[in-house]
């Protein structure tokens, strides 16, 4: 499992642990040779403190691709200046090119800013909030998408590069900045943040994989693709 700790007054950071999707994490970078990854062992293996009925229903105020009435949807939480939320970006873009065109999974983005890592996550997180409000649902993607893509993560992106992203991705820039400097979308993302601790999220990413019948999966840390196909295809079965 590959996740970055929250730490806050709330809780403590635990290492949350999906039996299956581990071991495949373990498998997907156990390979040999030079620049394969070596799984971290977590230090407190738990099951989740929070409840993932806790977790908010998706609505129209969500960001979702893909169809809103997919048979599986995947909530994640996520944090712009996270390494492993931009390595999980990747994978869920995969994951939609097989299942979105199908209409057999929706992707929910929310956010989990980790404050105490990344003092820039926030502010960025309400960037791409004004993206939405100027562009609608398909800017807020193509917003998303080229931050992921331009961030070095960890804290590595000027804020000075926002206004450039909204330009990039054909909104208005002038716009753009009033928005963002209103701080209109704060208290939006910390009910996400909030939220997100109480399903029992800890770490980003934090995902939670919902099936038609309303059942949910805990999905904890950037797994690999197949990790995550795995699940799906379990989630799919449920009627």
């Amino acid at each position: 499992m590959e996740t970055e700790s929250k730490q806050n007054n709330l809780s403590t950071p635990i290492a949350i642990v999906i039996a299956g999707a581990f071991i495949a994490l373990a498998l997907y970078f156990g390979g040999n040779g030079a620049g394969a990854a070596v799984v971290p062992q977590p230090q407190d293996v738990q099951q989740p403190t929070g409840n993932l009925e806790a977790m908010k229903s998706v609505g129209r105020e969500d960001h979702i691709r893909g169809d809103a009435n997919a048979a599986v949807k995947i909530v994640e939480y996520s944090d712009t200046e996270c390494p492993f939320c931009k390595r999980f970006h990747s994978t869920m873009q995969q994951i939609m090119t097989e299942y979105g065109d199908s209409d057999k999974v929706a992707w929910v983005y929310r956010h989990f800013p980790l404050d105490q890592l990344h003092s820039r996550a926030r502010k960025e997180a309400e960037a791409t909030e004004c993206a939405a409000e100027l562009g609608g649902n398909d800017k807020f993607w193509a917003y998303l998408d080229r931050l992921m893509e331009v961030t070095p993560a960890n804290n590595g992106l000027d804020p000075a590069e926002l206004p450039k992203i909204a330009g990039y991705v054909g909104l208005d820039e002038n716009k753009f900045n009033i928005c963002l400097t209103s701080g209109k979308y704060a208290q939006k993302i910390e009910e996400h943040v909030q939220n997100a601790v109480a399903t029992g999220g800890n770490g980003t990413p934090w995902s939670i994989v919902v099936a038609k019948n309303g059942k949910k999966y805990p999905l904890s840390g950037a797994q690999p693709y197949e990790a995550v196909k795995q699940l799906i295809e379990l989630a799919l079965k449920e009627k």
